[in-house]
């Protein structure tokens, strides 16, 4: 294995000790803590949806690329409530829509919720939720479904949303995530489901007096993306500060943006290509990453970064991490690739930011 580790005072900056700091190295799912300064650069608060109300009974909207309608872990229950409050909706899909996986990313991961693809307005995280209810599979949302004996329990073919089960090896206290494929059309057929609501593509009227919700569930979303490292988060956030600085839903976009606008305190140029830390073409070092912790600690209170962060042996990706302490961090993982990254308070209640990079 390869090593790589930075060390710093949090308060002072000063570099205390380091180890390849300057290598390049696959950082993983520390990528997130890129996209999560992001966020925080952009947004004062979330933006929930975009809309305008045209009469008592009829709204239109639009995506602000806001992961949480529906979702299976994180959902936000007063965003479906405004839409479930009104009697029609008129949707206005985007001119642009991005690239449903990220460059880099292993095609055969297509029926894991971990690389669920990504669209202008994710519904449900863009994933089935399958369950065995009285000996029969349900899904929610509800997509067409088939026996299958030849596969291990229940997945989605390639290339549609057809899914299949095997009733002999899906036991029934198993609950099984897939992504299913989105698109505007199913996203409009979902929501309307949904919500009891009559949702309709809008024709014309894009010069709108829009206005912005705002769900104040701006931790409900943070600690999905770092305690429980949701992928499907991290890219919606990317496509979000995309949306907000340029106007469009381009991973590229934002990375292009955040990386040109922190030129002058990173490091060393970072390889960066998805808000999740999926693709092994990310690369940066320890000691940009450590530069990364600094600016999230100007940013935000000490408080709210330790509410925010995993805690060993506490909560999040370091529960089991018990023989640490008082350590809030980011895990990375991918086949061969283990990092640390995050901060440290001493028994004597200094505080230190590091990375840890093994490769």
């Amino acid at each position: 294995a390869f090593v790589g580790i930075s060390i710093s005072d949090l308060d002072s900056e000063k570099r205390l000790a380091g180890l390849n700091e300057d290598r390049y190295m696959t950082p993983a799912s520390n990528i997130k803590l890129l996209t999560f300064l992001g966020a925080i650069q952009t947004f004062s608060k979330i933006p929930a949806l975009e809309y305008f109300q045209e009469s008592d009974s009829i709204y239109h909207f639009k995506s602000t690329g806001y992961p949480l309608l529906l979702h299976p872990f994180y959902p936000d229950s007063i965003l479906l409530n405004f839409f479930k409050d009104k009697k029609t909706w008129l949707y206005h899909p985007s001119g642009n829509i991005p690239l449903q996986f990220g460059s880099g990313w292993s095609w055969d991961d297509y029926n894991y919720y971990f690389a669920a693809p990504k669209s202008v307005f994710p519904i449900y995280g863009n994933s089935v939720t399958g369950v065995i209810v009285d000996s029969e599979p349900e899904l929610t949302p509800s997509f067409p479904l088939k026996k299958d004996n030849s596969i291990r329990n229940f997945e989605r073919q390639r290339f549609d949303n057809q899914f299949l089960f095997n009733p002999k090896n899906w036991k029934s206290k198993d609950t099984i995530y897939h992504p299913f494929i989105p698109s505007d059309s199913l996203f409009v057929k979902l929501l309307n489901e949904a919500t009891n609501s009559k949702v309709y593509f809008a024709k014309g009227k894009d010069s709108l007096e829009w206005k912005t919700l705002y769900t104040g569930n701006e931790e409900l979303l943070f600690k999905g993306l770092l305690h429980d490292s949701d992928n499907g988060i991290a890219e919606a956030l990317l496509l979000m500060i995309a949306n907000k600085q340029k106007g469009v839903f381009k991973s590229k976009v934002a990375i292009d943006s955040l990386t040109d606008s922190w030129e002058s305190w990173i490091p060393d140029k970072i390889q960066w290509v998805d808000g999740s830390g999926i693709s092994r073409y990310n690369m940066t070092s320890p000691r940009t990453l450590v530069a990364v912790l600094h600016k999230i600690e100007e940013r935000l209170p000490w408080k709210k970064i330790q509410i925010l962060f995993p805690k060993s042996g506490i909560s999040g990706t370091l529960k089991a991490y018990r023989g640490l302490d008082n350590v809030y961090a980011k895990t990375g993982t991918l086949r061969n690739n283990h990092n640390l990254l995050g901060y440290w308070i001493s028994s004597k209640g200094n505080r230190y930011a590091f990375s840890i990079m093994v490769n």
